[in-house]
């Protein structure tokens, strides 16, 4: 085989060599220091540039593009969102954690801090119910597609543990894709492995993810939880009610516990919000309830999610 001519350094173009240290001994020398500094960087693989205050518009940018390119192509059309406590369990675990606590307490059956931990651990396992729920929530949502590839309706969640995981869990047992929106936080954390993995998303900005959660929402569930779930409760509920969302059914699950939470009823005595106020939520005591409020509120409004 013949041998391919090499080309003759001749024929180079102008800007593919330096200039000539002939001509100019420093030449070389000059050229490193304008190469070795940081303006020479191509802008996409400058990471300091990529992460200075004057870029941040852009670095928001890309944090809603790239999620919103990838649910575009898997045809996600709309969304269920569940919120709810990242430190709900599973019952068995939660079992487990009631004997290791009983037994530890046996050991010193004085000790505050043993008796405080019992206690807690007691309160999980009654919470469990909500994991037990949250995923069977999730089963019905991942059900209501017509096979394993239909992203009409899919579950989308915050993508940590707990109930999160536990509507994740539900459709991926039931075979149907649900998404995860996890966010970069200080200290390391993992997604929960029932999100489908094109549809497991990182975000560093919670307004970007937050934005997320609405863009294709037609319902809210909201399962018991803290300061996180509560965040994105008020949040929806204020969108909706300064009418900057558009209307979707919003669910709390377990009447008693966020009427502890919130006096939703002192709110309105106090004048601080309206009676109609009241009526951007309700409430349901199980999976199968809150499934059902969605659809029938769906129904009644003529926007029916099928």
């Amino acid at each position: 085989m013949d041998k391919k001519p090499q080309p003759n350094k001749e024929d180079e173009l102008p800007w593919q060599k330096p200039k000539s240290t002939e001509e100019d001994p420093l030449a070389l020398e000059e050229i490193k220091a304008i190469i070795n500094s940081s303006s020479y960087i191509l802008s996409e693989k400058d990471s300091e540039f990529i992460a200075s205050d004057e870029v941040r518009g852009v670095r928001l940018q890309l944090d809603y593009l790239k999620a919103e390119i990838k649910m575009r192509e898997y045809g996600i059309k709309h969304t269920v969102v569940v919120f709810g406590s990242a430190r709900i369990i599973e019952r068995s675990t939660a079992l487990k954690r009631v004997l290791a606590a009983s037994e530890a307490l046996k050991s010193d059956p004085s000790s505050s801090e043993l008796i405080a931990k019992l206690k807690a651990s007691e309160k999980m396992l009654e919470k469990s119910f909500y994991y037990e729920e949250a995923h069977k929530f999730g089963q019905l949502v991942g059900k209501s597609g017509k096979n394993s590839n239909d992203c009409h309706i899919t579950i989308m969640t915050g993508g940590g543990p707990g109930v999160m995981e536990a509507a994740n869990r539900g459709a991926f047992d039931v075979g149907a894709k649900s998404i995860g929106l996890n966010i970069e936080l200080p200290s390391e954390q993992f997604p929960n492995p029932y999100i489908t993995p094109d549809l497991c998303f990182q975000f560093h900005y919670f307004a970007i993810r937050k934005l997320h959660f609405l863009r294709r929402a037609k319902a809210l569930v909201v399962f018991p939880g803290g300061f996180g779930t509560m965040d994105e409760l008020f949040e929806v509920l204020t969108l909706i009610q300064t009418q900057k969302n558009d209307p979707i059914p919003v669910v709390l699950v377990c009447k008693k516990y966020w009427g502890q939470v919130v006096d939703f009823e002192f709110l309105k005595e106090e004048g601080v919000i309206a009676q109609n106020d009241l009526d951007l939520f309700s409430f349901a005591e199980n999976a199968d309830e809150a499934w059902s409020k969605i659809l029938a509120w769906h129904k009644e409004r003529g926007t029916p999610l099928f």
